[in-house]
């Protein structure tokens, strides 16, 4: 029954969010408003800043969750990972055969689904990763879109809706929701896939080392052959995974790797530094 009704149909004006007020589910939020979806949300925390900046973007914001919260009948319920299976609400989405998602899903469909993906993976580093490959795209003028699980100097906001061809979504490996208990990042078919490391982390749902590095084990051998991997160089683990990738994998590192950073200077409050690539390629930042 769950599965039938893990769709997202073709015809969406209006979007309910379960848990709404989550660094992630509150940027697709705003992301959904911005893009002309009538959105509402309800969570059993609503206090700022998140409560007053999805009210200034004009989400109507439930206190709790009560199935009366979905009286109005929208077209597509979005069920965030914090949301049990017995959630009232949840339950009454069921009941109803209301439509419903997860968050990935959804940002797939509505945000991504004509962009180039960047997607920014690990067990750690990922929203420094992010905001930094967000920062260079849009200082490059390309004008990205990005999704990142912190808010990102320079933007003050944790999301973005470019006119580029490019959107840089931090790749997180926790499951996705009661419904799906597969990692977030399965649900991306990226461009470029950025990969800092594989630690033990995520206790409450990895059993160890090994659990954890299954699943980037799969996401690596699902990668789509026309995309690229970018790797931290000397980590074991990633380079005991990476040679399943069935597309091409490029390594970056400090003095090693086919991208290599040197000569490492802080001048006041700017940072300077030298990369060194492929086939001579030298840059001074």
């Amino acid at each position: 029954m769950e599965v039938e009704g893990n769709f997202i149909p073709s015809h969406v004006r209006s979007i309910h969010m379960i848990a709404a007020c989550g660094t992630g589910m509150g940027a697709l939020a705003c992301m959904l408003q911005d893009l002309g979806y009538e959105v509402t949300g309800s969570d059993h925390g609503i206090y700022p800043p998140m409560s007053d900046f999805l009210r200034q973007k004009g989400v109507r914001l439930f206190q709790g969750f009560h199935k009366e919260n979905l009286a109005h009948d929208p077209d597509l319920v979005v069920i965030g990972n914090a949301v049990i299976r017995d959630n009232p609400e949840a339950l009454e989405v069921m009941e109803r055969k209301i439509p419903f998602c997860s968050m990935p899903q959804a940002l797939n469909r509505f945000a991504a689904c004509d962009k180039k993906i960047i997607l920014v993976t690990g067990t750690h580093g990922k929203t420094t990763t992010s905001s930094l490959m967000a920062h260079l795209l849009f200082h490059a003028g390309l004008d990205p879109s990005f999704m990142i699980g912190g808010i990102v100097k320079g933007f003050n906001s944790n999301y973005r809706l470019g006119r580029g061809d490019y959107m840089v979504i931090e790749g997180d490996e926790y499951d996705t929701a009661f419904f799906d208990k597969g990692p977030k990042f399965m649900h991306y078919r990226p461009h470029i896939t950025i990969m800092t490391g594989v630690e033990f982390d995520h206790a409450d749902i990895f059993s160890d080392l090994d659990h954890v590095k299954s699943v980037f084990d799969a996401f690596v051998r699902g990668l789509p052959e026309t995309g690229r991997v970018i790797a931290a160089k000397g980590e074991p683990n990633l380079e005991e995974i990476l040679p399943h990738s069935p597309c091409p994998v490029e390594f970056y590192g400090h003095r090693s790797g086919d991208w290599a950073w040197d000569d490492h200077r802080v001048c006041g409050v700017k940072t300077h530094f030298c990369v060194k690539g492929k086939n001579g390629f030298k840059l001074d930042v």
